[in-house]
């Protein structure tokens, strides 16, 4: 059996609104995938997108001054919109996906009865990401595919600085030295802190991509040519 895992990010389930277009080429291009590849499961984890950036927002236009504000209550307003996603995608797919949403990975015999589970946010402390790992971990799985809005990680942040340069590969010591060991809310980076090490340690390689290119994230699942960043 091959299990994948994929961290769905929350930008491309729904950047402003719900993208149906682009659920409806995953969805397609899943069972496709599927059907051709019988001893195949699939775990998506869902980020939180637009519901998770608005409802974080309000928050602290409401309770503007930083004394006031609780980052736990920010991470638990993020957490609650994984679940929205993840609960849209778990639909979407029907009867290949049988199984509740999964909001604790750690769970003892968390049941995967159907050829895909989806899961959503944890606990604050870390992002969808570290989910993933926990996974991917708990069932076996040597690759986590991180689908967001880039094609590749970059050598630094391109939006502020023009030097920066894509990269095809790199080890996790190169690529935790990039973005730290910490993690904030709502922090902008290819793959969090947290989850960085977790996968390090587990010896789980992570490949980051464009995932609202349907056809390079199939590419991926059936180990051909990719766009991408290998980190591990």
């Amino acid at each position: 059996m091959k299990i994948s895992v994929l961290s769905l990010g929350g930008s491309i389930i729904s950047p402003e609104n719900v993208d149906s277009v682009f659920l409806k080429n995953l969805v397609s291009g899943i069972k496709d995938y599927l059907n051709k590849n019988q001893d195949a499961r699939l775990i998506f984890v869902c980020g939180g997108g637009a519901p998770a950036r608005n409802y974080q927002k309000a928050y602290r236009e409401v309770l503007p001054q930083e004394m006031d504000q609780d980052p736990l209550a920010q991470d638990w307003i993020g957490i609650k919109a994984t679940h929205l996603n993840a609960e849209l995608v778990k639909a979407v797919f029907g009867s290949l996906c049988m199984d509740s949403v999964v909001t604790n990975p750690t769970v003892e015999d968390l049941p995967f009865s159907g050829r895909i589970l989806v899961a959503g946010g944890w606990k604050p402390g870390f992002s969808t990401d570290t989910d993933a790992v926990y996974l991917a971990k708990r069932f076996g799985a040597k690759l986590v595919v991180n689908l967001s809005n880039i094609k590749k990680v970059y050598t630094d942040d391109p939006r502020k600085n023009p030097n920066a340069k894509p990269v095809d590969h790199m080890s996790w010591v190169d690529f935790r030295a990039m973005v730290g060991d910490e993690w904030v809310p709502g922090k902008n980076v290819p793959f969090d802190p947290i989850a960085s090490r977790l996968a390090q340690e587990a010896n789980i390689k992570v490949i980051c991509s464009d995932g609202t290119n349907v056809e390079n994230t199939l590419s991926i699942l059936n180990g051909g040519e990719f766009e991408g960043t290998t980190i591990g």
